[in-house]
């Protein structure tokens, strides 16, 4: 389960940080004169930052621009991972409170501008028959493993570095609420911004609105535009999104280094860091060819809709069943100032892995009806090679641990 959780991790941050590369490429265009999305930035993105290929079965060669901005994305990742803990702690006294405030900045920016109550009203009127949709429920469960780092071992990683009395239940109300409260408060900002854009553009709310790279990278830069000093915010926009990236991005890699620091304890901190991070970022070249969003879409669905949901359910059923919920529990309690009672058990035996169970289920069941987004199937069996490979291995050191 542990190679599992550390496989998914590893995969996340190969592609992750090619879109780090992305908002690098905006940051430094942010500084120029004129910005140069202004005028078309869904062609800036699509032909001039990403210089997209025809199709996936197109690679059309390595992007230069973003293989420079990837190598400097990486570089910087192990500066701050070569440490260990120690240099992570530095850079996250820097990093953390950075892009809230900047986010704070765009809030303020955001509802002053004209339209700014449209965008909002549109972003807290709930639309009910959605919940009958299990894809946003997978979503959702998809977006908490990620927001919340879980399933990929990190949460584990760095609560290793812990003295053994830390109080486990507070700082889990304390990380669940802050994350959720921060997710909340970055859709007021985007979507003052975007009621700011129908305005401008004289069309509704939900035509402007996207998701995925479409909302960061064409509908906001475009946004951004349009507002006065359009370059001052656009810096800032890409700014916070460095930042939180970079914090995802060494979040990911330290887990993968503290299990080699574990097994390797003899060699050096920043050699392992050092290994991992070239080796991520010479896999990360395939998301910087022509070809490499299309890719980066392929495994990004399958890793969060498959494989991060099923390292949640065999933890559940490892912690529930086999090491004993109560026992945790128990544990739990015993250095934690607010108790929890016997229904974490039942959540953690029966209700957690049921529920995640069903949503994997039924969107197996859709992939095999309706095949992702039309992407031929050996493009298609990559991303299941993402699921299945650290399925087959997990299996495989079980039953060798057992003989």
């Amino acid at each position: 389960i542990g190679f599992m959780a550390i496989f998914s991790g590893f995969v996340v941050v190969v592609y992750y940080a090619a879109v780090m590369a992305w908002s690098l490429v905006y940051f430094i265009n942010s500084f120029a004169t004129t910005l140069p999305w202004a005028e078309d930035s869904k062609g800036y993105f699509f032909n001039d930052v990403l210089q997209i290929s025809s199709g996936v079965g197109d690679v059309g060669g390595i992007n230069i621009t973003l293989f420079l901005s990837l190598l400097a994305v990486w570089v910087l990742i192990y500066l701050c991972v070569r440490k260990g803990v120690k240099s992570v702690g530095k850079v996250v006294t820097w990093t953390m409170p950075l892009p809230l405030i900047l986010l704070v900045i765009l809030f303020i920016r955001g509802i002053t501008l004209e339209g700014a109550m449209a965008g909002i009203m549109a972003y807290v009127t709930p639309d009910f028959s959605a919940l009958w949709d299990t894809e946003i429920w997978l979503a959702a469960a998809s977006q908490i493993f990620f927001t919340l780092s879980l399933g990929f071992g990190i949460m584990i990683a760095y609560a290793s570095y812990n003295k053994e009395t830390q109080d486990v239940t507070g700082d889990a109300w304390i990380t669940a609420l802050t994350n959720s409260a921060i997710s909340l408060f970055a859709g007021f900002v985007v979507f003052s911004v975007l009621g700011f854009m129908a305005t401008s553009t004289n069309v509704a709310v939900s035509e402007v609105i996207a998701s995925g790279p479409g909302l960061a990278f064409v509908v906001f830069p475009q946004a951004l535009s349009l507002m006065p000093f359009a370059a001052f915010f656009s810096v800032l926009f890409f700014l916070m999104l460095l930042t939180l990236g970079i914090d995802s991005a060494f979040s990911l890699v330290e887990a993968v280094n503290t299990v080699l620091y574990d097994k390797y304890q003899q060699a050096k901190k920043n050699r392992i860091a050092l290994i991992v991070c070239s080796v991520c970022f010479l896999l990360g070249i395939l998301f910087v060819t022509k070809a490499g969003l299309y890719f980066l879409d392929i495994f990004d669905h399958f890793v969060t809709n498959f494989g991060l949901v099923i390292v949640g359910i065999v933890q559940c059923l490892a912690v529930g069943w086999t090491f004993g919920a109560h026992k945790l529990r128990e544990y739990i309690n015993s250095v934690s100032k607010f108790q929890i009672s016997s229904w974490w058990d039942y959540s953690i035996k029966y209700v957690i892995p049921l529920v995640l169970l069903l949503l994997v289920v039924i969107q197996f069941y859709k992939e095999m009806q309706t095949p992702y987004e039309g992407y031929p199937g050996w493009a298609l069996s990559l991303g299941w090679l993402s699921v299945i490979v650290p399925v087959v291995i997990a299996i495989g050191m079980a039953l060798k641990s057992e003989s």
